[in-house]
């Protein structure tokens, strides 16, 4: 069986005030020929459609196009989705009983009740069953209805939270399972101060979304969501596909693609990528000013000049942005030290939210910044709505 692995498609999304539209249009067609070429038996988007919980109505048309055109090309396809953390999941769950009809399944909503469970899509080859278990993005405040809560009545942990929902699933093991999920996991014994993370992607204060990837074991592959970088997560049969697209400039060099899963009998898959290339790519540019204009380019540029005096030139944006259309940002990369005002400056531009608080409110106690921590994972959030 063929599978396509995609995710964290970000519908939407601009670049630094940079209208993606063209470029994701570009990309998604792309995908589109080469689901022509390979006709996978399954498509998989795991998690973030869209970039924003409710999406502009052209973000809205683009994925109706792609949609369209991926049914035309490859109609035989399952197409199977899940709500990311960018996604308003209500939204994605709408129509779900109709769509599942048309052998599309978008799912918004993990199960909600103990009644209800892991929404299973089975699909059968020459060596039998493949039974796809699709979870989208979950909190603990989401299944606490299932999974339980402590026993100060407080929500349990991301980490416990998903081994109980998944614990629950009947998983049988002498068939193939596949688990599509968007989540934050980590292989045991990693820390998640060594997984590099995008720009791009909301990351929680403390890390408090983290799973451990052992939840992953009872599944022949896990196709992954959340984390923008391409990687595996333990395993090979683990694996975070990436952006189709880059979506921030510290993605910049990244090869993208669609990770393309076969899977054989029990026991036997093997996994590549077939790549993808932007109609623009994101790029850096470093050096001197007028060594970078030598350099004119009309891919998404971030300009960094590393001139030892200060450049007086009154056009220099101007001479810029005739050199590089569709221009980023301009950083400065003086070799001299900074005055103290301006250290400390920098010092507190590069702190993160939570950081920040705690040097401006002084002294606290563990408890106090726990709840701190609360408080800013809680206006992160709503501030993605």
């Amino acid at each position: 069986m063929k599978i396509f692995h995609l995710s964290d498609l970000h519908i939407g999304l601009k670049l630094m005030n940079h209208d993606l539209r063209e470029d994701q249009e570009y990309i998604l067609h792309q995908i589109v020929e080469r689901a022509g070429e390979e006709k996978p038996d399954a498509i998989l988007i795991a998690g973030d459609i869209y970039d924003k919980a409710v999406p502009a109505a052209e973000a809205v048309e683009v994925f109706d196009h792609f949609i369209n055109e991926l049914t035309e090309m490859v109609p035989e396809a399952v197409l199977m989705m899940i709500s990311g953390n960018h996604d308003s999941a209500p939204r994605v769950n709408c129509f779900r009983s109709i769509l599942s009809r048309q052998h599309l399944y978008m799912i918004g909503k993990p199960p909600e009740t103990k009644e209800e469970y892991i929404e299973k899509v089975t699909l059968t080859d020459k060596y039998g069953k493949v039974n796809f278990y699709l979870l989208p993005f979950v909190k603990p405040s989401m299944v606490k209805q299932i999974v339980g809560t402590d026993e100060n009545d407080n929500n349990l942990s991301y980490d416990a939270t998903l081994h109980k929902l998944l614990e629950r699933e009947n998983v049988n093991e002498a068939e193939r399972n596949v688990l599509v999920s968007h989540q934050f996991y980590l292989p045991a014994g990693k820390a998640a101060e060594d997984v590099e993370r995008m720009d791009s992607e909301i990351r929680t204060v403390g890390n408090i979304d983290e799973v451990s990837a052992d939840v992953l074991e009872r599944f022949d592959y896990a196709a992954l969501g959340h984390i923008h970088k391409p990687m595996t997560v333990g395993k090979e049969c683990y694996r975070y596909c990436g952006t189709p697209l880059a979506c921030s400039v510290s993605e910049a060099g990244q090869k993208k693609g669609i990770v393309m899963v076969e899977l054989e009998e029990k026991g036997r898959l093997s996994t590549r990528v077939i790549p993808l290339k932007p109609l623009r790519q994101v790029r850096i540019v470093e050096g001197e000013l007028e060594e970078v204009l030598k350099q004119p380019s009309d891919n998404f540029v971030t300009v960094i000049l590393t001139d030892k005096v200060d450049v007086n030139v009154f056009d220099m944006q101007d001479r810029l942005r005739h050199a590089f259309p569709n221009l980023l940002e301009i950083r400065r990369e003086t070799l001299y030290k900074a005055n103290y005002e301006m250290e400390k400056f920098r010092h507190e531009a590069e702190l993160d939210a939570f950081s920040l608080c705690c040097e401006f409110i002084g002294e606290m106690n563990e408890e106090e910044r726990e709840i701190l921590k609360e408080v800013i994972n809680k206006v992160e959030e709503e501030s993605e709505l």
